[in-house]
């Protein structure tokens, strides 16, 4: 692997890009132990502005709040007749807010229907309150939560089901991979788990996003992240971009990076076209 700028699609085919890694059950795996992820500064409320860099898509959108078993969640969904891939959306350890309800309107603009999950049943501005949330999600209960959602997009004449998630919701994300049946994954710098094992649960295509200066998720454990993903020939595209922190892709933080995000956000929407559609 080198140090400066490379891009990787699939099991281990080089590309072009910004730089890159080349690349279910009831079960709670165990995580690689690593340094906390999620000492990150407060959130800036709720006032921002991303449109340019994540744009919606051609439909109009509907949004309603529902219940999917015990659970509760933000549905958004294209304004059309036509039938559409489902994908689960899970939050960061700010919770289900409006900078995720938004970018599930957004997702749901390019023909999806999005179902944003709440494995809180709170929402925090601030770190304190955040890492409380952490300590108390229960891991057991949240696997119950995400498959509900599967189950509630199946019902609801969604054929093709991907999962989503930023941060807390990244690992959440691969989570629900390891004990789930789904079409896609996409990871944006979430907790990772490199256990053969583990990952040989998983047959269809994954997605990862990730940030050079990411203490909590070095760019040594991504590597060998999608080193056994390619051992296990999981179809992968692993990105890691240059001189972003974690949490660059959220508008509401100080870490923010646009021109990253925007580019996340093409290859996200690219891969979910191509293994959704």
């Amino acid at each position: 692997m080198k140090k400066d700028l490379i891009i990787g699609i699939g099991v281990g085919i080089p590309v072009l890009i910004i730089m890159v890694l080349i690349g279910g059950g009831g079960h709670v795996p165990e995580f690689e132990d690593q340094p906390p992820i999620h000492e990150l500064p407060d959130s800036d409320s709720y006032e921002f502005s991303n449109s340019e860099f994540t744009e919606f898509g051609k439909y109009d959108v509907e949004i309603e709040s529902v219940s999917y078993s015990n659970h509760q969640g933000f549905l958004a969904k294209p304004n059309s007749s036509e039938n559409f891939p489902g994908i689960v959306m899970i939050h960061e350890w700010w919770g289900l807010n409006d900078n995720i309800k938004d970018t599930a309107q957004k997702l749901a603009s390019h023909g999806y229907v999005v179902l944003a999950v709440d494995l809180f049943g709170d929402v925090a501005t601030d770190a304190q309150k955040a890492s409380q949330m952490i300590s108390e999600f229960d891991q057991a209960s949240g696997i119950i939560n995400m498959n509900s959602a599967v189950e509630y997009l199946h019902n609801h004449s969604v054929e093709k089901v991907g999962s989503i998630g930023w941060c807390f919701g990244g690992g959440q994300s691969l989570n629900l991979a390891l004990n789930s049946d789904l079409d896609a994954s996409v990871i944006y710098y979430g907790k990772l788990v490199t256990d053969s094992d583990e990952l040989s649960k998983i047959d269809w295509p994954v997605l990862g996003i990730f940030a050079e200066l990411d203490k909590g998720i070095p760019v040594s454990q991504v590597s060998e992240f999608e080193k056994v993903l390619n051992q296990l020939k999981i179809n992968n595209e692993i990105i890691v971009y240059p001189g972003v922190d974690h949490a660059f892709a959220n508008p509401t933080g100080e870490r923010y990076a646009p021109i990253e995000t925007a580019d996340a956000w093409s290859k996200t929407l690219r891969f979910f076209n191509e293994n959704l559609k």
